[in-house]
């Protein structure tokens, strides 16, 4: 298995390739104080030591079906959750340099949904029955392997979206679906805590948080989040996956 533990990365004897040491002093540099990086989640989970990784070395057929395998085992990890805040593992999932790599934040996007098609024309298991098919209809998301997934593309070409910008490499950052429901769901407590993080990013990013930011549970346009573009253009594009079925 090649699902690294946070530990591990930061270790001082880490013997692993020296570009994942540079993708978690890279986060490190954006996540740890006095950084007002705009999720407090990301903060709270980097310091408690919880983020799992997955490296990305080539993005050929060998690379691509590595990674599936990987975030299986993240899964199937994740489907432990006992609920609590501070035991969630998020993931990063790191591209290297040769795995990924484009000029724009639009090349880099492209890049991310082709690994998404991928992961949905390989799932080893069928899509959900309670989630739509078609990206564009209410409540639908990723899913593989039977859980429906939040995939943030975070790009070095993103300049004036910061907050998508977490350094050297292209990442995926992927949480289970569910647990932004439970933490920050439609609720009083739930908007209260949505409004301070697109509050903070604003001010972290120095422009108006981005439009395609909405809310899953009020049904709106879930997979314009993923790849969040580095200005504040309307958006009218379909979604680049391909939905078997």
């Amino acid at each position: 298995m090649t699902l690294f533990a946070q530990e591990t990365i930061t270790a001082s004897d880490y013997a692993g390739p020296a570009w994942h040491r540079d993708v978690a002093e890279d986060l490190a540099a954006r996540l740890t104080p006095p950084s007002d990086f705009p999720c407090t989640f990301s903060q709270n989970a980097f310091r408690r030591g919880l983020v799992r990784f997955i490296f990305v070395e080539t993005r050929d057929a060998a690379g691509l079906a590595r990674l599936r395998t990987d975030l299986a085992d993240y899964i199937a990890e994740a489907r432990a959750w006992d609920g609590q805040v501070n035991t969630a593992h998020p993931l990063v999932v790191a591209f290297s340099a040769e795995a990924a790599r484009a000029d724009s934040v639009e090349g880099y996007h492209a890049i991310g949904w082709e690994v998404l098609q991928d992961w949905h024309d390989h799932d080893p298991e069928p899509w959900p029955e309670e989630v739509a098919k078609d990206p564009m209809a209410a409540y639908w998301s990723m899913c593989f392997s039977g859980m429906q997934l939040f995939i943030n593309f975070s790009s070095p070409a993103h300049k004036q979206r910061k907050s998508r910008n977490l350094g050297r490499h292209f990442l995926f950052i992927v949480n289970p679906r569910e647990r932004f429901d439970i933490v920050a769901g439609d609720t009083p407590e739930g908007n209260r805590i949505r409004q301070v993080i697109r509050d903070r990013a604003e001010a972290y990013d120095g422009i108006p948080h981005a439009p395609e930011l909405g809310s899953f549970q009020k049904g709106e346009i879930e997979w314009w989040q993923y790849g969040i573009t580095d200005d504040n253009r309307e958006r009218s594009d379909r979604c680049p996956l391909k939905m078997r079925g």
